[in-house]
């Protein structure tokens, strides 16, 4: 089953920056979706809810971070 996106209401975080930043949606049946807000023509990445819970837990672990040079 494809989600559906025509009626999600993105969100942008506060800490975003002008030039851009990743969007979210909440959508039906618990799914969150997941874009870049400088090219919302591309897919969303969607997560279930157990998926979303273990993305924002490697997120505040900082298992995205960038290397430090």
């Amino acid at each position: 089953m494809t989600p559906e996106f025509t009626n999600a209401r993105w969100f942008k975080s506060s800490a975003s920056s002008v030039t851009g930043c990743v969007e979210v949606a909440h959508l039906p049946n618990g799914l969150v979706a997941l874009r870049d807000s400088k090219d919302v023509s591309k897919a969303p990445h969607v997560f279930n809810r157990r998926e979303w819970t273990a993305f924002l837990a490697g997120v505040r672990n900082g298992e995205f971070d960038l290397p430090v040079r």
